[in-house]
């Protein structure tokens, strides 16, 4: 579990500040290879409007108009 958020969270560093113009399902390809690698896995990524969350943010794209988020389950 430790590793997860920790790998979530580099996610969240790294993804928002170098795919702020990044079409969305490029982003979600490239955090859920991440995500595979680390070994991670019964998650779900979802890209949503900008400030409708359901989850934890690991990512921002189209210009800073949608996030993608990270759902355990």
């Amino acid at each position: 579990m430790k590793k997860t958020m920790w790998a979530v969270g580099l996610m969240m560093l790294a993804g928002s500040a170098l795919a702020a113009g990044k079409p969305c399902e490029e982003l979600k390809a490239e955090i859920a290879a991440k995500l595979d690698a680390k070994g991670v896995s019964g998650y779900t990524l979802e890209i949503v409007d900008k400030g409708d969350p359901a989850g934890k943010v690991v990512g921002s794209c189209e210009a800073g108009t949608k996030e993608i988020v990270y759902r355990r389950g």
